[in-house]
């Protein structure tokens, strides 16, 4: 007589979440499947690593910008606490360069928020049975930029709008960069949104933030 098999216990998830709605919403969609648990929750970096360190998740799901940080910037840190955890991004939004940051630092992948929750759970499913899962409107950017075959962000920008980008990175504004460059401040101002544009930005301060994250500026 066989004997019988033995009941897998469900995966233990640690939701990291700033947003009460959104969080509401991924416990409800999760905890309705018997396999899969939140054992907490946390709103930023410094109470996730504490989470983390407490409960030993399987998962945690990192949303990538917190009040005290970049949750991709955190990965490392949560790999270290609780070995053999596994790290999946939720991002409101995304791109291949965000995407290989996550496989870089060793997360196991990057779902954007806007895929929907059912999505989500399969995510959280093949992350913890080791697969490495990333949205499909990213799959291909990130293979590229891992590979080479894609170029780096901020590899389009033309040399006028790189002097542009090191002018902002040294907090001149757009008449001081416009003089800088010995053109009229229309011409300065396209140079500036070019970047902007080009660097995925909303903002200029967000524009250097990305560029050093990037490795353009120093």
């Amino acid at each position: 007589m066989s004997s019988p098999s033995p009941v897998s216990r469900p995966v233990r998830i640690l939701l990291v979440e700033d947003h009460d709605m959104v969080a509401e919403a991924i416990c409800l969609a999760l905890d309705r499947s018997p396999d899969l648990q939140i054992v907490a929750r946390a709103a930023s970096v410094a109470s996730a690593l504490a989470e983390a360190q407490r409960c030993e998740p399987d998962v945690v799901l990192m949303d990538r910008r917190l009040p005290d940080g970049d949750g991709v910037a955190a990965i490392a840190d949560l790999l270290a606490l609780v070995p053999g955890v596994r790290v999946l991004v939720l991002a409101g939004e995304g791109s291949g360069s965000v995407a290989a940051r996550v496989a870089e630092t060793g997360g196991a992948g990057l779902i954007l928020k806007t895929r929907g929750l059912r999505e989500l759970e399969d995510a959280v499913r093949r992350v913890a049975a080791g697969e490495v899962v990333y949205s499909q409107d990213l799959l291909g950017d990130v293979l590229g930029r891992l590979t080479g075959r894609t170029p780096g962000l901020g590899a389009n920008l033309t040399p006028r709008e790189r002097e542009a980008l090191h002018l902002l990175g040294e907090g001149r504004t757009t008449a001081e960069i416009s003089d800088q460059l010995g053109v009229a401040l229309n011409t300065g101002r396209n140079h500036v949104q070019r970047v902007l544009e080009k660097l995925g930005a909303r903002s200029q301060l967000e524009a250097v933030t990305i560029a050093r994250r990037e490795g353009l500026l120093k």
